[in-house]
């Protein structure tokens, strides 16, 4: 197994800091500084800043309602960060991310396997909201939303078209999305294209799992039945959104 599968997979953290970890030089496989992609046996030692990763934590799957000014990292030393605000009893990572400004789920985990899985492009797996904007809600919006939208990334420095999506009006200038990617602020952006300004974004659905009634700075344990079928869904990239 490779190592930052390992460490992934004790719920430590997910596999992309556990490459950081690697590279930092923090961690060690029978006393001996581990590299990247090196592999890992049973009955190896592998530790963290000196210390055993251990594989008898719970398993822990949350939905997390986040309120707005919660920033989705796991540094501590951050303000507002995610991980203090929750306070959650296990060592529990969020899965992808929601900016600052936007409320709503987010699914958070111990469970470093699946975090990747969901969040790979190629899957498709349906991430809904609600936004409300600051200019009439028009067909001719709907229809340029849904077809895809030419984006730009001032980070990258590239223009981009997003996927095909699912518009429903509300009202003159609420609306639900559904979309199957993960751009950095791209219903922001997409909505910045087409003349319209974002009042406010809530997602409400990831995949399987509904915000519902879940009040705004409050967490809960996913049920039997939703993590069933979130492992499900991964199992079939087809059948992701709950498709036959």
């Amino acid at each position: 197994m490779r190592i930052n599968v390992y460490i992934s997979s004790t719920g430590f953290c997910s596999r992309r800091e556990a490459d950081r970890y690697v590279e930092t030089g923090r961690v060690a496989v029978n006393g001996v500084k581990a590299v990247i992609g090196m592999d890992v046996a049973e009955g190896d030692k592998v530790t963290v800043d000196g210390k055993p990763l251990k594989h008898d934590r719970p398993t822990v799957y949350i939905a997390f309602h986040k309120p707005a000014g919660i920033e989705t990292t796991t540094d501590e030393k951050k303000k507002d960060n995610i991980i203090s605000y929750i306070g959650h009893k296990e060592r529990i990572f969020p899965i992808g991310r929601l900016d600052k400004d936007t409320t709503g789920l987010i699914l958070l985990t111990n469970d470093g396997q699946i975090v990747n899985r969901i969040l790979r492009a190629e899957n498709a797996h349906e991430k809904e909201y609600v936004v409300t904007v600051d200019a009439p809600v028009d067909e001719a919006f709907v229809r340029d939303m849904q077809a895809g939208v030419v984006i730009y990334n001032p980070v990258r420095h590239e223009k981009t078209t997003t996927l095909p999506c699912k518009v429903i009006p509300f009202d003159a200038v609420t609306f639900r999305i559904i979309i199957t990617q993960g751009l950095n602020l791209q219903i922001r952006r997409m909505c910045e294209a087409l003349g319209r300004h974002v009042v406010s974004l809530t997602r409400i659905r990831v995949m399987n799992v509904m915000l519902g009634s879940l009040p705004e700075g409050v967490w809960r344990n996913l049920s039997a039945a939703e993590t069933a079928g979130l492992m499900k869904m991964l199992e079939s990239p087809s059948s992701a959104n709950g498709k036959k």
